[in-house]
């Protein structure tokens, strides 16, 4: 038979991140399997092997769940700890999903699966309502600067698909949402367990005239949410290939973070200031004319300036300004609380800077948002305001929209910058006594 398969238009695909968050026992696993299981985003295999272990359990259905929580001690208990990722596409765009966990205890997993995340699904359990967990993750996904949120209203079917169960929920987390900067909230009645509103339309719930997830998934705008103007390139590597072919190639590799880079634009490089112009714009399929978000190339310059891991390129006439000292707020994830004047690693972008914590301000109430100021003692998952020296000036990267990476480690503290100079960095580090 005949594969028609077209190679190059599913890589040419927009790519959607997004990340699942809230309470435990709301549904996000059930809600992730259900979603590759109607959209047939799952090889026969596994769902036979699905089917299997959930007739091991006396289940009388299969446990969508076991398709992300892959976690021995995941599957005991019932819970997800570690953050699972997920990939599947559909004809009209490609997802890669980051199922997080519920529990407080794990809440530095769900930052970390955050923190790249284009969009946010945020369950609640149309019974419980919006409770602590659904406001802390959304505050985190308002640091994050997120740009997109919808509100899966899980569990319908315990309610008898009440309208009035539903718009109780829209407005308790309506009243919230109100005091952060979220952009784009959307509510989606459901029941993962029984596929409602998930892939397909619900019989039960005719009184809802929104679409499904599956199609508010696929026709979300994110094209507009990369910043387009401040041109940004932190540089991650510099090729030199040393051979015939390519014996004088002198190129440096990254992620475009913000702007459109073109053929001929002057370009500084950070922080040493040298000035030059770029002379090609290279990729593994060729040479292009201009480069944007959130594409990956290799840009080459006229002159041969030293440039390496960790410095940016940005446009002659629209440089960032740089600060050692940093007002932040901060989402601690370590069991060890900070220390007074303690040395850490800060990692923004591609480079990295020696820190320290020199005032912590105020701890805010998750709950009513409140300032704190005489608790000052941070504990894990406590969001703080304080103020950071680090050694070297920390660039913007993109006003908007960061190509920073979350780390790997456990004992570290992502933070975003809220202040007027609008920095709102996606993925700071603080990582405690350890380079990065």
């Amino acid at each position: 038979m005949e594969n028609n398969f077209d190679t190059n238009s599913y890589l040419n695909m927009e790519l959607l991140r997004f990340t699942t968050a809230g309470s435990v026992d709301d549904g996000k696993s059930t809600l992730i399997g259900r979603l590759l299981y109607d959209s047939k985003s799952i090889f026969e295999d596994q769902v036979a092997q699905i089917e299997h272990a959930s007739a091991k359990k006396g289940l009388d259905h299969v446990d969508l769940s076991l398709f992300t929580d892959g976690l021995k001690d995941e599957r005991e208990q019932g819970i997800t700890i570690d953050v699972a990722y997920r990939y599947f596409a559909t004809p009209k765009r490609k997802f890669i999903i980051a199922d997080t966990p519920g529990h407080v205890q794990y809440t530095r997993n769900m930052v970390t699966g955050a923190s790249t995340a284009n969009l946010a699904l945020i369950l609640v359990d149309a019974r419980k309502g919006v409770i602590e967990q659904t406001k802390r993750h959304t505050f985190i996904a308002s640091l994050l600067r997120i740009p997109h949120v919808f509100v899966c209203i899980n569990k319908m079917d315990l309610v008898d698909h009440s309208q009035e169960a539903y718009d109780n929920v829209v407005k308790q987390y309506t009243d919230f949402a109100a005091k952060l900067d979220v952009q784009d909230v959307r509510f989606i009645p459901m029941s993962a367990l029984h596929g409602d509103n998930v892939v397909t339309r619900s019989e039960n719930m005719g009184w809802y005239e929104g679409g499904t997830l599956l199609h508010n998934l696929e026709t979300v705008h994110i094209s507009s949410d990369h910043n387009l103007r401040d041109c940004r390139f932190p540089v991650q590597t510099v090729i030199r290939p040393h051979n015939d072919q390519y014996h004088d190639f002198r190129g440096y590799a990254g992620r475009v973070a913000g702007g459109v880079f073109k053929k001929g634009d002057k370009v500084v490089a950070l922080p040493s200031g040298m000035e030059s112009t770029i002379s090609g714009i290279h990729t593994l399929t060729g040479e292009l004319e201009e480069a944007f978000p959130p594409m990956s190339v290799t840009l080459t310059l006229t002159d041969d300036i030293d440039i390496s891991r960790g410095d940016m390129l940005v446009r002659s006439e629209n440089r960032p300004e740089g600060q050692q000292d940093l007002d932040v707020m901060l989402c601690w994830l370590n069991a060890t609380p900070p220390r007074p004047r303690a040395k850490y690693v800060l990692r923004h972008t591609t480079t990295e800077a020696r820190a320290m914590i020199t005032e912590i301000q105020y701890k805010m109430d998750v709950n009513t948002l409140h300032r704190l100021e005489e608790d000052k003692d941070i504990k894990m998952n406590d969001i703080a305001r304080v103020k950071i020296r680090s050694t070297k000036p920390t660039l913007k990267a993109n006003p908007s929209w960061s190509s920073s990476r979350p780390s790997k480690h456990k004992n570290c503290a992502h933070y975003c910058n809220p202040t007027k100079l609008n920095w709102n960095s996606r993925c700071l580090m603080l990582n405690r006594l350890r380079v990065l």
